[in-house]
């Protein structure tokens, strides 16, 4: 009886020592279990934050090369198509058609061959000037009309003359045409090569790019945005 107290005592102490030491490591599991999660859950948002990241950047930096191209095709379109639609040829006028001949000298076709010359003059209605007619802008030589080079004299010759053919069945007759009066007072053409809807049509594309661009960037901004305010409410 004296040694069952102590004995009893003992053994209290043992099992709360045991529970004690049980409830540690449980809630150890726990803690750890808990951390795990978190840190691949952290892993995961960091890596969708990159990717997310990186996809931006590019485009962005997408947004930005088109802009840059557009911009370097408003150059070049504007050498190439407004500028010649813009300096030459602004005066239209009314043309009588006079005189059609082919002339006896061939000229000279890029070096490679000699072609007949059919050379046209016409009257301005408003002046009652002669002057030579030209196709466009681009054939502005004395001839109105040469054939293709590297064919036989026969056919060339015959192809000049049917064009002539037809234009003295005009003769007499009044159409458009286009004057320069400063620069090439005795030469007119017939149609123009550059003309407001060619030129219209050719600045359309960059136009396209260059907002396609910024449609871009402005998207991409607008998500970050979008993505920042989010983690501001839900902070």
């Amino acid at each position: 009886r004296s040694f069952s107290i102590p004995i009893n005592i003992n053994l209290q102490g043992a099992r709360r020592r045991q529970t004690r030491d049980g409830f540690h490591a449980t809630a150890g599991q726990e803690h750890e279990w808990i951390r795990g999660v978190n840190g691949r859950g952290g892993q995961r948002a960091r890596s969708q934050m990159s990717v997310s990241s990186v996809g931006e950047d590019r485009a962005i930096l997408l947004g930005f090369t088109m802009m840059a191209f557009s911009v370097l095709m408003f150059f070049v379109v504007g050498i190439t198509m407004v500028k010649p639609f813009v300096k030459n040829w602004v005066e239209e006028a009314s043309c009588v058609l006079v005189q059609a001949d082919i002339l006896k000298d061939w000229v000279d076709c890029r070096g490679v061959s000699t072609v007949p010359c059919l050379r046209v003059m016409v009257n301005l209605t408003g002046s009652n000037q002669s002057a030579f007619l030209h196709f466009d802008e681009e054939s502005f030589f004395q001839c109105f009309y040469i054939p293709k080079c590297q064919m036989e004299r026969a056919d060339l010759q015959a192809e000049v003359q049917g064009v002539k053919r037809i234009l003295d069945t005009q003769l007499g007759s009044t159409s458009s045409c286009f004057t320069d009066h400063t620069r090439h007072p005795r030469d007119v053409i017939l149609s123009r090569k550059y003309t407001l809807k060619k030129a219209l049509f050719a600045l359309l594309w960059p136009c396209l790019m260059l907002c396609g661009g910024a449609l871009l960037v402005g998207l991409v901004k607008l998500t970050q945005c979008l993505a920042h305010l989010s983690s501001e409410v839900c902070s």
